[in-house]
């Protein structure tokens, strides 16, 4: 019988949502491990070695050793060459209530002498090689659909733009470290198969929206002809796989014993729908353009600058203290929030009284001539 693919597509989701379901209801410790890549997306291919291929054969080994121990949960975000968008890849973590979320790559560099294994956690870190490292990584978005309204301000080539974007990593940054630490030791347990090159710290969309300890594991240089085919060997993968799979249980065995997990605080599945709910009522035009209206005689209108934020705030009163009239403009990935908008200067003094009395206590007056911004003394200048 023929079964259209859009529902075998809408088959297994269902199947995923039920299992994710079940997880999510459990005390087991629960894991999410992320194959990087898929489907039309290959990643590094160097000689015949292709990274989508390699991080998912080593995924499904590291889930074979771990759902053979006792009191451990394993979720995919993918066990077939399928192409899962990245903000997907964090929220099937995230619905599931995972502890921990693993992203597993493979690392590439035009020098085919550069070799070892990385292990990111998330973070602004601007040394060159890890912003590169994030830019390789962080350029699947372009093969998504409508990729530049869902990651809006957010540019793959500047991983720096990411400043601008809610980060939760400070919350999780000391578990994503011990977990990554151990997956550099266990590593380093390798020998001379496989060099480590230990924890380093990037901006990886894929790690950015997981409310969890997360770390991005790239397992060793597709790009390198020896460590190359070492990844792409059964031996090869199976001891990057047990290596991985020992880190995460000691990582478990440590943080929450061998027993059952006790969930405490938040679980990601919730933070997920209220940053979900908080980005619905924050949507604000694309485009911030301040309006144009008539200038004095010099050709000046004014406006009041309240404060500079990197997310962005709904033009509502209720958000403002009760000020209406507020605009925004969008200059150097900061959001500025303007209030009033007049040519008159002693009415635009009123109104920075007024925003001050509502305890902005650092707003101050702007001006523009002729849609520039210019200085106070310039647009008073008779």
């Amino acid at each position: 019988m023929f079964i259209s693919k859009k529902i075998k597509i809408a088959f297994i989701f269902i199947l995923t949502m039920l299992a994710v379901d079940s997880f999510s209801q459990s005390n087991d410790f629960r894991v999410t491990l992320d194959a990087g890549h898929g489907d039309h997306d290959f990643g590094a291919v160097y000689s015949g070695r292709i990274e989508k291929n390699i991080a998912l054969a080593i995924v499904l080994k590291v889930g074979k050793i771990l759902e053979a121990q006792p009191k451990i949960d394993v979720i995919y975000t993918r066990k077939t060459d399928v192409f899962v968008d990245l903000v997907e890849r964090a929220n099937i973590a995230n619905r599931a209530n995972s502890h921990i979320f693993v992203s597993i790559h493979c690392n590439a560099n035009k020098n085919t002498a550069a070799d070892g294994t990385e292990t990111y956690v998330m973070g602004m870190n601007k040394i060159a090689s890890n912003l590169e490292a994030a830019k390789k990584e962080n350029s699947v978005i372009t093969l998504e659909k409508d990729y530049k309204k869902k990651y809006e301000g957010f540019d793959p080539n500047s991983p720096e733009t990411m400043i601008g974007m809610t980060l939760m990593q400070e919350e999780y940054l000391d578990n994503s470290i011990s977990l990554a630490s151990k997956v550099e030791d266990k590593f380093a347990l390798l020998g001379k198969k496989l060099r480590h090159g230990g924890v380093k710290q990037a901006p990886f969309m894929v790690l950015h929206k997981a409310y969890m300890p997360r770390v991005l594991i790239e397992t060793g240089f597709v790009s390198n002809p020896t460590e190359g085919d070492l990844l792409n060997s059964e031996e090869g993968q199976n001891d990057i796989a047990r290596a991985i799979a020992d880190a995460i249980i000691s990582y478990k065995f440590e943080f929450y014993g061998d027993g059952d997990v006790e969930d405490v605080g938040e679980k990601p599945s919730q933070i997920l729908k209220e940053n979900t709910e908080k980005e619905k009522e924050t949507k604000v035009p694309e485009v911030f353009k301040p309006t144009t209206v008539k200038g004095d005689s010099t050709g000046s209108i004014y406006k009041i600058q309240l404060l500079a934020s990197q997310k962005k705030i709904a033009l509502v009163p209720k958000n403002f203290k009760g000020l209406q009239n507020v605009s925004i403009v969008y200059e150097d990935n900061i959001y500025k929030y303007l209030y009033g908008e007049t040519a008159d200067y002693e009415k635009a003094k009123n109104q920075l009284s007024e925003a001050k009395s509502k305890g902005y206590d650092s707003a101050f007056m702007i001006a523009f001539k002729n849609g520039k911004k210019i200085s106070i003394q310039e647009a008073t200048k008779q």
